[in-house]
C-alpha cells in the first residue's frame, strides 16, 4: 500500500514542492522574527519577487503578521508549523535518512533537523531544541548533567525552560575546564545559563582545560575542585559538541610540535581533547581537566550535538568511538554529506 505522501509525490509533485517552500518560509520567519523581506530573501536564497508573492499568500491565510518592524508568525501560523513538522520530515526523507545514518554510524539513535547550520545560522537553534527534547525524555529522579562548551551547547542552553525539568532533581556541571575562548561559550557559563533557565542548581570548575601533569596533580588536591570533579564523574548524562580538528587546535593555542602531530596524523575531528582521523583513531590527546573518553562507558546518556556540512568528516570520525548510549543530534547538511 502506498502512503498518502507517496501517492502525492507521484501524482502531485508540484504541490509538495510548494508546501515545502512555504513551510521553509514559515520556519525562517519564526526564527528570525521580526524580519524584513529583503533579509528573509537573502537567508532563503530566493528573489524578492518570488518571496513577495509567497509572503502575500501567507498573510492572506493569517499565518503571518506584517508590520513596519518586519514579519512575525501568528499563533495560527505556529499551529500550522507544528502540525506540518512530522509530515515534512517524511516528505523531505529525513526519517529515512535518520535510519540510514543510525546504521552507518552504529548508534542508538540519530536525530536530524532540517537545514544546514553552515548556511542558515538559526538551524543551530533547531539543534538546541532537538537536544532539549531528547534530554527531557531521559530525565528521571536525580540527575547530574555534565555539559561541554561551544556555540552549539550555548544554543541548547537557550532552548531550556522552567517546565523542562518537571519533578526531577537536576544539577548541571561543566564537563571540563575552559579553553580560553569567548566566555559565554565556556562550559561554566553554559551550565550557569542552563541552571538559570530551568530553575536548577549548577557548579563551576574554574580551571584551564589543558594543563601539564604537574599542574593537574596540584589542582585535583584542592577540596573544591576535587568535589566538582567527583560530581562530574558521577554524571548520568553528558552533552557535548564535536569540533573540527584544526579549528580546535588553533583555539587551544596548540604548540607547534603538537600541531604537527595533529596535521601529520590527518586529524579531522575533536572531542574532549581527543583528535581523531577519518578512521576514528586517536592521533593526539590533550591532557585535560574533566571528563575523558574512558568515562563515557559508565554514563547512561550521551548526547552529541553537531551540525553543518563542513563538520561531516569530524562527526563521522568522532562517532566511531561513540558508546552504545550515544545519541547524535545533527542537521540535514551534515547528514547528507556523511551518507554521500
Amino acid at each position: 500500500m502506498y502512503s498518502l505522501i507517496e501517492l502525492q509525490k507521484k501524482l502531485l509533485p508540484d504541490m509538495l514542492l510548494i508546501m515545502q517552500k512555504r513551510y521553509q518560509i514559515l520556519r525562517s520567519i519564526r526564527f528570525m522574527e521580526p524580519v524584513g523581506r529583503r533579509t528573509l530573501a537573502q537567508a532563503l536564497g530566493l528573489s524578492e519577487r518570488i518571496l513577495r508573492s509567497e509572503v502575500e499568500f501567507l498573510n492572506d491565510q493569517k499565518l503571518i503578521t506584517i508590520k513596519t518592524s518586519g514579519m512575525t508568525i501568528s499563533q495560527q501560523g505556529l499551529s500550522v508549523l507544528q502540525g506540518l513538522e512530522g509530515i515534512m520530515r517524511d516528505v523531505s526523507g529525513i526519517n529515512e535518512m535518520e535510519e540510514r545514518l543510525k546504521k552507518e554510524l552504529n548508534l542508538q539513535e540519530v536525530v536530524i533537523v532540517p537545514g544546514d547550520s553552515d548556511e542558515t545560522p538559526w538551524v543551530k537553534q533547531e539543534l538546541g531544541r532537538a537536544c532539549a527534547k531528547r534530554m527531557k525524555k531521559r530525565l528521571v529522579g536525580e540527575n547530574i548533567i555534565a555539559v561541554a562548551g561551544g556555540t552549539t551547547m550555548a544554543a541548547v542552553a537557550d532552548m531550556l525552560t522552567f517546565d523542562f525539568i518537571g519533578n526531577t532533581n537536576t544539577l548541571f556541571v561543566p564537563a571540563r575546564g575552559g579553553i580560553g575562548e569567548d566566555v559565554k561559550n565556556e562550559a561554566n557559563s553554559i551550565c550557569a545559563k542552563m541552571a538559570e533557565n530551568t530553575g536548577c542548581k549548577h557548579r563551576v570548575l574554574y580551571v584551564p582545560d589543558q594543563v601539564s601533569k604537574e599542574v593537574y596533580d596540584s589542582f585535583v588536591k584542592e577540596p573544591i575542585i576535587k568535589e566538582v570533579l567527583s560530581l562530574i564523574k558521577k554524571a548520568n548524562m553528558v552533552l557535548h559538541g564535536i569540533g573540527d580538528a584544526n579549528v580546535m587546535a588553533e583555539r587551544r593555542n596548540t604548540k607547534e610540535e603538537d600541531m604537527k602531530i595533529i596535521q601529520d596524523g590527518h586529524a579531522v575531528g575533536e572531542a574532549f581533547g581527543y583528535y581523531f582521523n577519518e578512521a576514528g583513531e586517536v592521533v593526539h590527546k590533550v591532557p585535560t581537566v574533566g571528563l575523558k573518553l574512558d568515562d563515557f562507558s559508565h554514563i547512561e546518556h550521551v548526547l552529541a550535538v553537531a551540525g553543518g556540512s563542513s563538520k561531516a568528516k569530524a562527526i563521522k570520525a568522532c562517532m566511531k568511538s561513540a558508546t552504545n548510549s550515544t545519541v547524535l543530534i545533527t542537521d540535514e547538511g551534515a547528514a547528507k554529506k556523511i551518507l554521500s
